[in-house]
C-alpha cells in the first residue's frame, strides 16, 4: 500500500511527463504521497451566490452567476486588455484579461450562462474583476461535490501551463478515485483513540474534499497534530540519543584564571540572569555528556561576557576555546572585548579571519596545534579545512541564525572528540519556534539588562518631518554625542522606492558641512581596510556622525553613540529594527532610536513600527514578528535545521499544539526511548520513513 503512494505521479490519471515535470519543479510534488500532502491554503464556500448589486471592491472572492453579453477590447500595447460586460438581473459588471487574451472569447461565447469566480475591485473607475475563474452554470452545478472548495496555491509558470487550483483539485479527485484501500495508519492506535483523532484516510480526504467545516477542522487537527508531534519525537530522541552516548569533556575544576578574572577584571556585578546561566554552564561542562546549549539574550544582556567564562573555565582545564562570528566587524568587536576583559590574565587571544595575512595565519595554526589553551575568534575561516585544533574543548557560534547548518558542523567536528557547544542568538527566539527549531538544545536565557542602562526611547517621523530630525540631531552633537544613520540601500534603485545611502549622504552633507561635523561611512561593498578606517573615526570620536547599511547590525558597541536614525524604516522587519536599535543605549546616557518613514505604509509596516515605539523588550518583539510575518520569513530558519517544511502546522497559532504533542512525545520516549515496544513499531517506521534520507543535523547544534 505504501508502495502505492511513493508511484511517480506521472503515472495519475491527467498528468503524464510533461506536468510532472513541472509539479516535480514547482511545487516538489514527485509522487502520490506528496499530491495527498499537498494542502490547500484556504477554502471557499461554493454555495453562496451573490448579485451583482451587492458586490463591493473591500469584498474578498466572491462568486456570481450571470451571462456574458458581449466582448471588446481597450488600450494598445502591453496595456491592451480583453473586457467582457457581465450581467445579471440586478447589473452589470466588467469581466478584465491581460492575458491569455485571444482563445476567451472563442471559450466561453456570448449568450450564455456562466459562473464567474474572483475578487471585485475598481479599474479606471468602473467596478469589474480582473482574470477571473469562469465556468459554464450547467458544467459547474453537476460538478459540485463539497460545499467547501479547496484553494490551491499554484505558480504563475504553471497556471501559464493550465496547472491550476481547479486542476489540482481534479487531479487529487482522480487520485482518491484509484485508491481502493485505507490509507495505512501513521500513529498507533492508543495515540488514535486516547488523543481523540480522525483516522489519516479521513482526515487526507476531508482536508481536500470537506462536506462541512466540522469535518474539515477535524482533519486539520489529526493532520496538525501528526505533522508536529513527529517533529517533537524525532528531536527529543536525538536528544536522549545524544546525552546517552556523547560524552563530553570534564572540565573538573575552576582555576587561576576564571578567578583572576571574576574577582580583578569582571567590570561589573553580573546580574542574577548571568549568574544564573553561568550555573547551568558550568553543570553542563562538569557533567561527562557534551553540552548542547543555546544561548538567548537581548541585545546589550551581556552574552559575550557569559561566554568568556565559559572558555576561561576551559583553559582551567588545559582546552582551547573557539568563538565563530558571521562578519568580520563582529569578530572583530569580540576580539577587542575579550582582549580588554583578559588582560593582565595570560592568556592568548587571537583572531582568525577572511583578511588575515599568510604569516599571521602560520604563527595562529601553530599556537592551535601546540599544547597551551587559547582563544580564537573569527568569521568562516575558522572551519577551513587547514584550521586544526589540538584539545578544542569548547566551540562556541554567535549569531547563530546566519550561519548553514552544514558550516556549523564543520567547527563541531574541528575536534577528534566532539567539544562542548554553546551557540548565542541576540534575536529572542518565541518559545514555540524554540521548541521546534531548537528543540534537541537546552535553552539558557539572559533576562535582564546591566545595571545603569536605561530604556532606549523609540520615535516614529515622517520624511516631511526630516528638519525636526536633523534639529535634534545637532543638538545630540553639540552635548557630545554620535550618531548612526542607517539607509536599507547602497545605491538608487529601480525597484525599489527606498532611501539610498548615496543620496542621503550628499544631502547630510549640505545639513552636516564640514568642518564643524565630520561623517564617515560604512557599507559591505567598502575594502575591509576601509571599513576599519571609518570605524576608528567613529570609535575615537573624530566623526560625530556614521552613515551605513546593515553591516552595523551586529559587532558595533560605541557607548558615546547615543541616536539610532533608520531610514526606510517600513523597509525592514522587526527582528532587524530591534537590532539596529540594539547599536544605542550601550553606556549610561539616555539613547534614542528615530524610525523614518513614507506617509504611505501597509497595515504590516504601521504595525511593526507601532511595536518598535511601544516596547524594547525583544521577547515581545519575536512573539509579535512571529505573528506579522509568520515562521517562514523570519531570518534564518531555514538554515536552522527544521526536519521537513510545515505543511499545514503554524507556528505563530499552534503553539498550545507544539507543547501539548511535546509532552505525549517525551511521555512515550521516558516510557521507551528506542521505541522498541510492539505497540509502538508504527512511530519507529515512520520516524525511519520521514528522517532516513535527511542528514540527520540535530546533533550539531
Amino acid at each position: 500500500m505504501n508502495n502505492f503512494l511513493e508511484t511517480e505521479i506521472k503515472f495519475l490519471p491527467g498528468v503524464g511527463p510533461k506536468r510532472a515535470e513541472q509539479l516535480n519543479k514547482e511545487l516538489k510534488v514527485y509522487n502520490f504521497r506528496d499530491l495527498l500532502y499537498y494542502f490547500p491554503y484556504r477554502y471557499v464556500d461554493r454555495t453562496k451566490f451573490y448579485t451583482i448589486s451587492e458586490l463591493d471592491p473591500e469584498m474578498q472572492y466572491v462568486q456570481i452567476k450571470g451571462t456574458i453579453t458581449g466582448y471588446f477590447y481597450e488600450g494598445k500595447g502591453s496595456s491592451r486588455r480583453l473586457i467582457a460586460e457581465f450581467s445579471d438581473i440586478t447589473g452589470t459588471i466588467r469581466l478584465i484579461w491581460f492575458k491569455g487574451t485571444r482563445w476567451i472569447p472563442d471559450s466561453y461565447p456570448a449568450g450564455k450562462e456562466y459562473v464567474i469566480f474572483g475578487k471585485p475591485g475598481v479599474f479606471n473607475s468602473l467596478l469589474n474583476i480582473i482574470h477571473p475563474e469562469i465556468e459554464l452554470a450547467e458544467k459547474r452545478e453537476s460538478r459540485l461535490t463539497s460545499a467547501l472548495e479547496a484553494q490551491y496555491s499554484t505558480t504563475e509558470q504553471l497556471r501559464s501551463n493550465y496547472i491550476t487550483s481547479r486542476f489540482i483539485s481534479k487531479i487529487i479527485g482522480n487520485l482518491f478515485q484509484m485508491i481502493n484501500f485505507r490509507i495505512p495508519e501513521t500513529l498507533p492506535e492508543y495515540i488514535i483513540s486516547e488523543y481523540n483523532l480522525i483516522a489519516l484516510h479521513d482526515a487526507l480526504y476531508n482536508i481536500h474534499f470537506p462536506p462541512n467545516n466540522l469535518l474539515l477542522e477535524k482533519a486539520r487537527y489529526r493532520l496538525k497534530f501528526e505533522e508536529l508531534f513527529y517533529i517533537q519525537l524525532n528531536l527529543l530522541r536525538y536528544r536522549i540519543h545524544r546525552n546517552k552516548n556523547t560524552r563530553g569533556f570534564v572540565f573538573s575544576k575552576v582555576g587561576d584564571l576564571f578567578n583572576n578574572f571574576y574577582f580583578n577584571n569582571l567590570p561589573f556585578e553580573l546580574t542574577s540572569a548571568q549568574k544564573r546561566v553561568m550555573k547551568e554552564i558550568r553543570k553542563d561542562l562538569g557533567s561527562g555528556r557534551q553540552m548542547n546549549r543555546l544561548l538567548q539574550g537581548d541585545v546589550g544582556s551581556g552574552k559575550t561576557l557569559v561566554a568568556l567564562m565559559a572558555m576561561l573555565i576551559a583553559a582551567d582545564n588545559g582546552y582551547k576555546s573557539c568563538i565563530m562570528a558571521p562578519t568580520e566587524i563582529l569578530a572583530y568587536q569580540h576580539y577587542r572585548s575579550v582582549t580588554r576583559f583578559t588582560s593582565g590574565l595570560g592568556i592568548k587571544v587571537l583572531l582568525l579571519t577572511g583578511s588575515t595575512k599568510k604569516s599571521e595565519r602560520k604563527q595562529i595554526e601553530k599556537f592551535l596545534m601546540g599544547e597551551e589553551p587559547v582563544i580564537l575568534i573569527g568569521t568562516h575561516a575558522l572551519i577551513e579545512e587547514k584550521v586544526q585544533f589540538n584539545r578544542l574543548g569548547l566551540a562556541i557560534i554567535d549569531e547563530q541564525h546566519r550561519f548553514g547548518v552544514a558550516q556549523r558542523a564543520k567547527l563541531w567536528e574541528k575536534s577528534s572528540e566532539p567539544p562542548h557547544v554553546m551557540v548565542m542568538t541576540a534575536t529572542p527566539i518565541p518559545r514555540t519556534l524554540a521548541m521546534t527549531l531548537y528543540g534537541d538544545l537546552d535553552v539558557s536565557v539572559i533576562n535582564e539588562m546591566p545595571p545603569g542602562r536605561k530604556p532606549i526611547k523609540t520615535m516614529h517621523f515622517f520624511d516631511s518631518e526630516r528638519s525636526k530630525v536633523f534639529a535634534f540631531m545637532r543638538s545630540q552633537i553639540k552635548e557630545g554625542r554620535q550618531i548612526y544613520i542607517v539607509f536599507p540601500l547602497i545605491t538608487e534603485s529601480e525597484k525599489l522606492d527606498y532611501k539610498n545611502l548615496d543620496e542621503g549622504l550628499e544631502i547630510l552633507s549640505q545639513a552636516f558641512p564640514p568642518p564643524e561635523y565630520c561623517i564617515s561611512v560604512l557599507h559591505g561593498k567598502m575594502t575591509s581596510a576601509n571599513k576599519e578606517i571609518s570605524m576608528k573615526l567613529f570609535r575615537e570620536g573624530k566623526a560625530q556622525i556614521m552613515v551605513a547599511t546593515t553591516v552595523i547590525e551586529v559587532g558595533v558597541d560605541i557607548p558615546n553613540a547615543t541616536v539610532m536614525v533608520i531610514e526606510s524604516a517600513e523597509r525592514f522587519g522587526l527582528s532587524q529594527l530591534h537590532q539596529l536599535r540594539g547599536r544605542v543605549g550601550r553606556g549610561a546616557d539616555q539613547s534614542y532610536c528615530i524610525l523614518m518613514s513614507s506617509e504611505k505604509l501597509s497595515k504590516e509596516a504601521a504595525a511593526r513600527i507601532e511595536t518598535m515605539v511601544r516596547t524594547n523588550d525583544g521577547f515581545e518583539i519575536a512573539e509579535a514578528d512571529l505573528r506579522l510575518r509568520g515562521p517562514g520569513d523570519i531570518e534564518g530558519t531555514q538554515q536552522s535545521g527544521i526536519p521537513f517544511d510545515l505543511k499545514i502546522s503554524n507556528l505563530a497559532k499552534d503553539g498550545q499544539l507544539i507543547e501539548y504533542v511535546r509532552n505525549i512525545a517525551g511521555k512515550i520516549l521516558e516510557n521507551d526511548p528506542m521505541l522498541e515496544n510492539n505497540k509502538n513499531r508504527v512511530l519507529l517506521n515512520e520516524l525511519n520513513r520521514l528522517f532516513s534520507r535527511k542528514y540527520s543535523w540535530s546533533n550539531i547544534s
